[in-house]
């Protein structure tokens, strides 16, 4: 408010007001609370609000940082749980193992394949995967993709595509 004239109109404010408040602030900047219409015109007057005082500042403080606590103090109940969960299987997995130990006189054989864990397949030696694709019987070559898939053509690629293919994609050209 200013002190001796009143509440400032905001034009920003007015731009959206209906055409009816129109005759109540014509004529006048500034309207005081004894205006016969400040309730009317109210919503389109800059007024400020009431400054918060420093209790109202430190409470609101306060209920943010209690809330952040109670939100860590949840997620490490969380983790603390699943971590215990974790802890609970492997050591289980470990008993299991020695007592299998125990029984057959050797720890169980386990096969991996890139990221794939198989448990207690019955085999010692690694198994060698591969894709092939063949479009008929008279191929002339294949192009090799790391790791394990080979794609058979029944035409030679030229060496103008075998170098770029080799140098950007590196698919290898291999004649059969």
């Amino acid at each position: 408010m200013i002190e001796p004239i009143g509440y400032k109109l905001n034009p920003n404010k007015l731009k959206k007001a209906p055409q009816s408040i129109l005759p109540y602030v014509v004529g006048a900047f500034y309207y005081t609370e004894d205006f016969e219409y400040f309730d009317v015109i109210k919503p389109y007057l800059d007024i400020p609000e009431k400054p918060k005082t420093l209790e109202e500042i430190s409470q609101e403080f306060d209920e943010k940082i209690d809330k952040q606590v109670e939100d860590v103090e949840y997620k490490f109940a969380q983790l603390k749980y699943y971590q215990e969960y974790q802890f609970s299987k492997k050591i289980t997995k470990i008993i299991e193992d020695i007592e299998y130990a125990k029984e057959h006189g050797q720890f169980p054989v386990r096969l991996t394949v890139g990221d794939l864990y198989c448990s207690n397949v019955g085999m010692s030696s690694t198994v060698d995967w591969s894709t092939e694709f063949r479009i008929g019987t008279d191929e002339v070559g294949y192009w090799d993709i790391k790791p394990n898939i080979k794609v058979y053509l029944k035409k030679k690629p030229n060496r103008v595509v075998r170098y770029f293919t080799k140098l950007l994609l590196d698919f290898t050209w291999k004649d059969v």
